[in-house]
C-alpha cells in the first residue's frame, strides 16, 4: 500500500482482532480477551512494525514541514484552494 497510515493501522487492527477472536474461540472472557489482545498486539507492533511506524512518522514529518517563510507547505491544500478560486471566478462571471 502506498499510504503508510492505512498500512500500519490495518496491520495493527488485524493483529488485535486476530488475537481477540482466537481468545474468544478458546472460551476466554471477552473483557479479558480484549485487554490481552490489545497488550499483546501492542507489544508485537513495537517489535515487528518498526519499518511501517518509521514510514508513518516520515509521512507526518513531511505533512508538517515548514517552508522558509515559516508556514506549512500543503500541496493538497494549494490544489484545493486553486479549484475553489476557479469556481468562485466562474460563478462571478456567470
Amino acid at each position: 500500500m502506498k499510504n503508510p497510515w492505512i498500512s500500519y493501522t490495518l496491520t495493527r487492527l488485524g493483529m488485535f482482532f486476530g488475537l481477540f477472536f482466537v481468545l474468544l474461540l478458546i472460551d476466554f472472557n471477552p473483557f479479558f480477551s480484549a485487554i490481552i489482545a490489545a497488550a499483546v498486539s501492542f507489544a508485537i507492533s513495537l517489535v515487528f512494525l518498526d519499518k511501517q511506524r518509521s514510514a508513518m512518522s516520515e509521512s507526518v514529518a513531511q505533512k508538517l514541514a515548514r517552508n522558509s517563510s515559516g508556514s506549512y507547505q500543503d500541496s493538497q491544500g494549494e490544489i484545493e484552494d486553486a479549484i475553489l478560486d476557479s469556481k468562485e471566478t466562474d460563478e462571478k462571471n456567470s
